[in-house]
């Protein structure tokens, strides 16, 4: 069973991003929340998601700090992030790029355009 972990520390923001998902799980997908970057980590390393929608901006560890451990430290390669951010700024941009994020993604994002790229990168 797929699974997709969405990690943000705004409440609001993690139910749009269930209710965006949720026709997913009609088609077998998981999907599992939570609200900051350290307990995101245990999840990543314990569940081994297909993909990940993560905040840069939470307390305990950063998006970019997570990202980094993922890609770089753990070599997770078949785990596809996607990092959903307020801070679109170019540097921003790049310290994504540089620790390895698969997709930069601001907010306001557009939930057709979310829904379509997790369908894309589990193959539905």
């Amino acid at each position: 069973m797929p699974k997709i972990l969405i990690v943000d520390d705004e409440p609001f923001i993690r139910l749009l991003l269930e209710q965006t998902l949720e026709d997913l799980e009609d088609e077998g997908v998981e999907l599992i929340t939570t609200d900051n970057g350290e307990t995101a980590l245990e999840i990543i390393r314990g569940e081994s998601p297909e993909l990940v929608f993560l905040d840069v901006m939470m307390p305990k560890m950063n998006g970019f700090d997570v990202c980094n451990t993922v890609k770089n430290e753990l070599g997770m390669t078949g785990v596809y992030i996607i990092l959903l951010t307020a801070k679109g700024q170019e540097f921003d941009k790049q310290k994504g790029i540089d620790v390895g994020v698969d997709v930069y993604m601001t907010k306001p994002f557009n939930p057709d355009e979310l829904l379509e790229k997790a369908r894309t990168v589990l193959g539905l």
